[in-house]
Parts: C-alpha cells; structure tokens; sequence
C-alpha cells in the first residue's frame, strides 16, 4: 500500500541509493534496474546518461517554493525568462511557479520515480547543468541525447520511461521539459493513489508554506491541471 507520507515525500523507505559522479541520488527500488539498462543502451549510442535530479523530499520541494515565492530564486515565463513576481498577485505568483517548479507534496519526484537527465560526455567539469529548453532542443548541448530518447520512447524500448511533460502532453499552463523523464508502471500507481483531499488537508496543516491561502483557493484547479493530468 502506497502511504500519503509516501506520496508527499515525507517518507522515503520504498527507496534506494544511486551514487553517481560522487553524489549520492535516490530511486524507487522498481526503478533501478529499468534506469541501469536504459543508462547503458545510451552509453552504447555514444551518451553518458546522467542525474540531475531524481527524489526529492517535501522539504526540499517546499525550500524550492518557498525560495521562488519570496524572490530568492528566478521564476521564469514560458520562454525560460525571468518574471518580475513583485507586479504580481499571490493567485498569480502561485501559477507562475507552477509553470516550471510542482507544489510541495504534489511533485512527481516525491515518488522516487522521476528523473531529470543530461549527457555528462557532453560537457566538461565546468559546465553548470541548467535544465532549460535551450540545452535541449534543436542546437543545444544535450539535443542529441533527447533526439535518441525521442525514438526509443516512440519505439516503446525505453524500459518504460516516458516523458510526462512533452508538447502537448498536459493542459495550458505547464511547460514542456524534455530533459523530465517518468518510470512509466511506478509513477502510474503513485498517481492513482494520490487524492486531492488528502493533499489538501495536508497542505492545510503546512503554515510554512508559502502562498497557501491563495493556493488552497484555487486548489481544484490547481489539482487538477497541474497535478493529476
């Protein structure tokens, strides 16, 4: 049974350790396996597969709000652009983060399951990984990388990882991330499970997090575009 402390981040015991490059990650124990294959399938095709991100906790997700809440780091328009939040509403600052960064609790890489990539054979040590369309699409840095994902995931022969935020892929208001991949059967199950009215009491009972009151207004809509699509 999958538990609401699981589902938030809060409780990371279904996980594993994945060092890499001298940093340690976490995965989903279903994970590991279908990520090592689909690591050296790349190194075959001349790509060294690497981790930008994978779990993340509730508080570091709630850190990374908050930050961006409060200015301290950028938010960003669809095209990758600073925003200037002051000129904003609270309603409109929540939307704003929610284009690029998940609400606290309600991210995918609570789940242990999601993984942000890059090809580290593509760069040198100096390079500051900055996960933006720019290093994705045509003529970036990592493009070549994600045209090769691009025909295995249409080929179904990426060890069930997809990309959940493709062109498309959700309703008007998220922004595409190529470089955001998904263990296809384990996140299914996560996302299933999760309940908007467990969310919402949990988010509720956080007066640490920012923005809440204009989050808990606009709760269903934000449930259900930004999260359960």
């Amino acid at each position: 049974m999958i538990t609401i402390e699981q589902l938030a981040g809060i409780d990371s015991s279904a996980l594993v350790e994945c060092d890499q490059n001298h940093r340690q990650y976490f995965l989903h124990s279903a994970v590991v396996d279908d990520w090592l294959a689909l690591q050296q399938e790349a190194r075959n095709a001349g790509f060294e597969l690497a981790i930008a991100s994978a779990y993340r906790s509730f508080s570091r997700q709630l850190k990374i709000w908050n930050d961006k809440a409060n200015g301290l780091r950028p938010v960003l328009d669809a095209q990758g652009q600073p925003l200037d939040i002051a000129t904003l509403t609270d309603a409109e600052r929540v939307f704003a983060i929610l284009r690029w960064s998940a609400l606290p609790g309600g991210s995918r890489h609570h789940w242990g399951t999601d993984i942000d990539i890059y090809d580290s054979a593509a760069i040198d040590q100096s390079y500051q990984v900055q996960l933006t369309p720019a290093e994705v699409n045509v003529g970036g840095i990592f493009y070549p990388l994600h045209n090769w994902l691009d025909t295995r995931i249409a080929a179904d022969s990426a060890f069930g990882f997809y990309r959940p935020y493709y062109a498309g892929a959700g309703p008007v208001g998220i922004a595409e991330e190529r470089w955001h991949i998904s263990h296809r059967p384990t996140s299914q199950r996560y996302l299933q499970c999760l309940s908007a009215d467990v969310l919402y009491s949990l988010l509720q009972n956080r007066p640490d997090l920012c923005l809440r009151d204009a989050v808990l207004a606009h709760f269903d809509e934000i449930f259900s575009r930004y999260i359960c699509s």
